[in-house]
């Protein structure tokens, strides 16, 4: 026989094969991690490329022509991606997120979403399925995705401005291509849709207000747009904490524009801070993931577009839940659902993670350790 050999992609990562118990319990969607945080949202990586090379993501000086991305025979398929996305719910997940890298250069996306939509929770309820998009592609796919059964969608727009959104994305796309994409999500009946601006000051900190404005005048509450403070993830961005604008002084410059007023927060573990145009022109919301961390309440795994389950976007040490799905118990027959939902359920019980509010920390002691994930690998 011929010696086996694994692409040196796949190695990119550490990641540990679960352990499977002995005895697998029927999953009871009850898992609660070391801090009692419970497991409700998963994001799922479908490609770790992108057509974009925004620096604070895949800066072009590292991700170039002659990257090396995951082979194909890598990716988890959209039977293993459907079939990981049922045991995760019978643990307890009530949300997923496709992401990226640009889930919308993976082929035939909408097939998959059709096969997640016809998962149903413990109670008979479909899962929450969204997804995450530059919104290069938006225009064309919209339609499709929703009939396929996607229930909402998060555009990523960083500027107005055409010039600042070109060098933002560092391949001279423009921003008219994206405001179109959501104009194709809201007929779809994507509505409302989720715009992200990531926010590095001295870069496109003037476009806050000018964004808010255009949301506010061409869509009201159809849109909500969310400012994301810059984050250290990864090792290729270059991160530096002067360039990150608190969230509070985004609202500042927002609320002297258009007076707010504070929202509650409608579920638990939600990542933004909500507010309310005092006119009733629609919502904004800030993620201070830098400035005010909010890991006590964060119940999000991520899985990679190859199937390794990372427990913290900062992670640097992974799972592999593909090593379960294509391989073989010690007597030989394939892990079932149920082993594999044990072995999930024992990873999460042993969770721990909360970078960011061990952030100054643990980041005197970078480079001494394995180096963080990358954001375009496992998603935001």
């Amino acid at each position: 026989m011929g010696e086996t050999f694994i692409p040196l992609a796949d190695l990119r990562y550490a990641a540990v094969v679960p352990e499977v118990p002995r005895r697998a319990q029927a999953p009871q969607g009850l898992l609660a991690d070391r801090l009692g945080r419970p497991l409700r949202d998963l994001r799922i990586s479908v490609t770790d490329r992108c057509n974009f090379r925004c620096s604070y993501c895949m800066p072009k000086d590292v991700f170039d022509k002659d990257y090396r991305f995951l082979p194909q025979t890598s990716l988890l398929s959209f039977e293993e991606i459907t079939r990981l996305a049922r045991i995760f719910i019978a643990q307890g997940v009530v949300k997923l997120r496709l992401t990226g890298g640009e889930p919308l250069l993976r082929k035939h996306l909408e097939t998959l979403v059709g096969q997640l939509a016809a998962l149903r929770t413990p109670a008979g309820d479909a899962a929450d399925i969204t997804l995450t998009t530059n919104g290069s592609l938006l225009a064309r796919k919209a339609q499709a995705l929703r009939d396929a059964g996607l229930q909402r969608v998060t555009v990523s727009l960083d500027a107005l401005d055409d010039a600042v959104f070109r060098r933002m994305n560092d391949v001279d796309f423009p921003v008219a291509d994206v405001l179109a994409g959501i104009e194709a999500a809201l007929h779809a009946g994507l509505a409302p849709v989720k715009v992200n601006m990531v926010v590095k000051r001295g870069t496109n900190d003037d476009q806050i207000v000018p964004l808010a404005r255009h949301m506010r005048e061409h869509y009201g509450p159809q849109v909500v747009l969310r400012f994301i403070e810059y984050m250290d993830v990864g090792a290729t961005n270059g991160w530096r904490m002067d360039e990150v604008l608190p969230s509070q002084e985004v609202v500042q410059r927002l609320s002297a524009a258009f007076p707010l007023e504070a929202l509650a927060a409608t579920a638990p573990g939600e990542t933004a801070q909500r507010w309310r145009y005092r006119d009733g022109g629609g919502e904004v919301g800030v993620i201070s993931s830098v400035t005010q961390a909010f890991c006590r309440d964060c119940n999000r795994a991520r899985l990679s577009t190859e199937g390794k389950l990372f427990l913290c976007l900062f992670a640097s040490r992974g799972h592999d839940l593909r090593a379960l799905l294509r391989g073989a118990s010690p007597e030989g027959t394939a892990w079932s659902d149920a082993q594999i939902a044990a072995a999930i359920g024992q990873v999460w019980a042993g969770r721990d993670d909360r970078y960011s509010e061990l952030r100054g920390a643990l980041q005197a002691d970078a480079g001494r350790g394995e180096r963080r994930v990358e954001m375009h690998y496992i998603g935001g």
